[in-house]
């Protein structure tokens, strides 16, 4: 008999715009309420010194909005971290920390009720660039400041206490900062401070991240290789140079606002978050009477390989995709009445997805059954963290069974002839 690799969904955490964990997530999601909200500039960047309407202005953005975790507190002396690394410790690694502990305790596991440590892995989602790089590599540039400031006249003494003034305001270099600010070190920490024996590991694939961190956790449930996994995706950096990374590409709304699938659609707005999921094997979950949100039947993955250009998708790669996940998990597409997209708002990313999904799942239909929908209208995107917030979302509406909104799409986007398929866009929650 064929073994069944479905892997249960038992436990979830995550921290998102407007939502310190699952509880404030599921508010969130089933009111429709928008958490895309102006720049904080208390703890992120000034609009007076970096916004410009103009695109082209240089060293601007011309983006104004976004959306931004919450304050959230942390004390460290429950981990055993000295107060005084926290400086030199990145933020998605101290969130994190209390992200994974969220997950586990939804999962029902506790000092009374315990698990395999050496036989759970915890595998993230995280991107590249970490908050402190910045810093820490700007402080570096001392010797160009001095030779500027000597060669405009400026005294030695003047120059000192110039350059001593602008290092200031920057992180300082420290024992700590080296392990502080590798993105690898998110899943260490945690690893480390909860005692997790299994693969500990991040993967970057850009803003399939943390999709990509599930299928591997995935692989090593089936495998055997753990039987427990915590995994998702970790995103908290919204600093400017994000920011102007995603300006100069020119995917950033105009309007400072993501409105997936609309007529409106003007491009994307970037979003915090941390989402974690803890997984297991579907029937060791059943055997051991685990709650069960959701069951992951099948993961598809590819590429577009050699096609026009490094921004540029491919329908025909995410139709490749589509069809490896459903035959993997033995599911026919008619059936499937939900679909979560990725949705950034950017008009042809969101087209190409839209032409993939209709391609792969039939095409034209009489009667509109499928809700379609994106997340980021109401937390923006989560970059690493993007897939997790979308896989939490999906499962919270299959277990409350509630078909969550999408907002700002009233008027679809002309282009996607969305009424000529069986796809619609959910406005409201409903059953």
């Amino acid at each position: 008999m064929e073994r069944d690799n479905s892997v249960a969904i038992i436990g979830m955490g995550g921290i998102f715009p407007r939502a310190n964990g699952l509880k404030q997530y599921w508010r969130l999601l089933f009111n429709g309420e928008d958490a895309i909200t102006a720049v904080p500039e208390n703890s992120h960047w000034s609009l007076k010194d970096y916004f410009d309407k103009d695109p082209l202005a240089p060293d601007r953005t011309y983006c104004r909005r976004g959306g931004f975790i919450p304050e959230i507190a942390f004390d460290p002396a429950k981990y055993g971290m000295p107060p005084n690394n926290l400086d030199a410790t990145d933020t998605s690694q101290l969130l994190g920390l209390l992200v994974a502990e969220m997950a586990l305790e939804d999962a029902g596991f506790s000092q009374e009720k315990t698990f395999d440590r050496e036989k759970t892995n915890i595998i993230l989602g995280v991107t590249g660039t970490q908050e402190l790089v910045i810093p820490l590599g700007a402080r570096l540039g001392h010797p160009v400041w001095k030779k500027a400031l000597e060669e405009s006249g400026i005294s030695p003494e003047k120059t000192r206490e110039v350059i001593q003034r602008i290092s200031g305001t920057y992180a300082q270099w420290q024992e700590n900062s080296f392990p502080g600010l590798l993105g690898n070190v998110v899943a260490g920490r945690i690893a480390n401070r909860l005692d997790l024996k299994g693969t500990n590991s991040v993967v970057d694939a850009a803003c399939a991240s943390s999709l990509s961190a599930i299928h591997l956790a995935v692989m090593e449930l089936v495998s055997g290789k753990c039987d427990l996994s915590v995994t998702g995706g970790v995103d908290t950096l919204n600093d400017i140079f994000m920011h102007m990374c995603f300006s100069k590409t020119g995917v950033l709304s105009h309007t400072s606002d993501a409105k997936p699938f609309s007529k409106d659609a003007d491009g994307t707005v970037l979003g915090e978050g941390i989402g974690m999921v803890v997984l297991k094997r579907l029937e060791d979950a059943t055997r051991d009477k685990d709650r069960i949100y959701a069951v992951i039947k099948g993961i598809g993955t590819s590429s577009d390989g050699k096609s026009g250009g490094i921004y540029a998708p491919s329908a025909q790669g995410q139709e490749r995709a589509l069809r490896s996940a459903y035959d993997d998990a033995g599911v026919n597409p008619a059936t499937v009445e939900l679909i979560e997209a990725h949705g950034t708002g950017t008009r042809v990313g969101d087209k190409i997805e839209f032409t993939a999904l209709k391609g792969f799942m039939g095409g034209t239909g009489k009667e509109a059954y499928c809700a379609m929908g994106s997340v980021k209208s109401m937390i923006g995107h989560g970059k690493a963290a993007a897939g997790a917030a979308g896989i939490i979302k999906s499962a919270l509406g299959l277990y409350h069974k509630v078909l969550l909104p999408t907002l700002k799409a009233d008027q679809p986007d002309p282009e996607l002839a969305i009424e000529d398929s069986f796809f619609y866009l959910n406005q409201e929650s409903r059953p």
